[in-house]
């Protein structure tokens, strides 16, 4: 089994893609740090729809090339110097719209659409001249819609308000829609690499909620009361991160694996593009939540932060619950139910105090991720979490298996 899984690495790299994720992409990754912070801010200091609608278009507009960059590296392996480079260059471009993005919308909208062109353009370029010929005649169907999404975003940032709304919506449409408007033969997927970046990418994202704590904490004094409601927001956080992690993770890089090579860029781009942009946002509103109640735990929530609170939970799991359908994951409607229920929860900040809301909304998250856990584990799933008979989880586990027969 070892040799096999060794030759196999060998000839995926030979091919020139990667079959882990190297230490460059995640110094790359710093980038989307600084991104989702910068979005997470805007919507804090700026609570309403309007604002929301701004930073999701802002969201999905850099997402969609921000993946595509993984698309590029799993492809071709950043080994030679002038591979580096050139992801360096998109490193800047990326960081560039993140400085952009707080005035995005009023006097650095042009900085936004010329870094975005920067980006696009190094993608296409990097993977016309580095993929395999497969990958290089697939960009090149795709690089036009590309370069139109990127011009359009561009005009964007030279137009006057509802116009440049009205151009980046187009430029979504045209993103999103791509990859169905042209053939997509010839990328190739390889799933260890490929899952295991989308997921430190949703840690990065998770780690923003970390931020949003400490960050709001500055001047208070540090009371028993305060210390408590922190510890409450980090177990919000760990929920989040057991509910991805702690089965669908691995169960998306099997799924993928399990499909002929050329069957997966449709499911990868389904759950790792679209269902992830639901669940990604869901983790800025909830670090945004966190940010504008943290502080302020033993009073009644806004109703703004509530919603951001409750609403941006209910939107992970309707992520999850669209990326479990994507991959044909068990029990997607589980996910679905538990995001309704959680949303319920907002009024309790209202109506009580902020604390009080973060309580009962963990209960109910970590309720149903624990119910599918165990109906997971009933019917002999497990995961890296489970299986290590050394750990208290996996002795658990192990005693729950032989009392129900499993």
């Amino acid at each position: 089994m070892t040799s096999d899984m060794s030759g196999s690495a060998a000839e995926i790299e030979a091919e020139g893609g990667q079959v882990r994720v190297s230490t460059l992409e995640l110094f790359f990754d710093l980038v989307f740090v600084f991104t989702i912070t910068q979005l997470t801010h805007v919507f804090t200091h700026h609570p309403g729809w309007v604002e929301l609608g701004h930073v999701a278009l802002m969201f999905v507009i850099i997402w969609w090339m921000y993946s595509g960059f993984v698309y590029l590296t799993n492809e071709v392996a950043p080994k030679s110097t002038s591979r580096r480079t050139f992801l360096l260059v998109g490193m800047f471009g990326f960081f560039v719209l993140a400085i952009s993005i707080p005035g995005a919308f009023q006097g650095s909208g042009l900085a936004f659409g010329l870094a975005y062109f920067l980006v696009n353009t190094v993608h296409s370029a990097m993977f016309a001249t580095s993929g395999s010929a497969g990958a290089s005649s697939a960009i090149l169907r795709l690089a036009p819609l590309n370069l139109l999404s990127a011009l359009l975003v561009m005009a964007g940032g030279l137009a006057e308000d509802r116009m440049r709304t009205l151009l980046w919506v187009i430029a979504v449409l045209t993103q999103v829609l791509s990859p169905n408007l042209v053939r997509t033969e010839g990328f190739v997927v390889r799933p260890s690499h490929f899952c295991e970046r989308h997921g430190l990418v949703v840690i990065i994202a998770l780690g923003e909620s970390v931020v949003a704590i400490g960050a709001n904490l500055s001047g208070q004094d540090l009371t028993v009361g305060l210390v408590a409601i922190v510890a409450l927001g980090l177990t919000l956080g760990y929920v989040l991160w057991w509910a991805y992690f702690g089965f669908d993770d691995e169960r998306g890089e099997h799924a993928l694996a399990a499909l002929p090579e050329a069957q997966r860029v449709r499911p990868a781009v389904l759950a790792y593009g679209y269902a992830l942009i639901v669940l990604l946002l869901g983790i800025i509103l909830t670090a945004a939540g966190l940010a504008m109640t943290i502080a302020h735990g033993d009073q009644p929530a806004s109703t703004a932060a509530a919603l951001s609170l409750s609403g941006g939970v209910a939107l992970f799991l309707l992520g999850q619950c669209a990326f479990r359908l994507a991959l044909r994951l068990p029990r997607p409607w589980w996910r679905l139910v538990a995001a309704a229920c959680v949303l319920a929860t907002a009024p309790v900040g209202i109506a009580w105090v902020a604390w009080g809301q973060l309580v009962v909304l963990i209960v109910v998250a970590y309720g149903f991720v624990i119910a599918d856990d165990v109906i997971s584990i009933r019917t002999g799933e497990d995961s890296w979490y489970v299986i290590p008979a050394e750990s208290p989880f996996g002795r658990l586990m192990a005693r729950y298996r032989d009392r129900s027969g499993g």
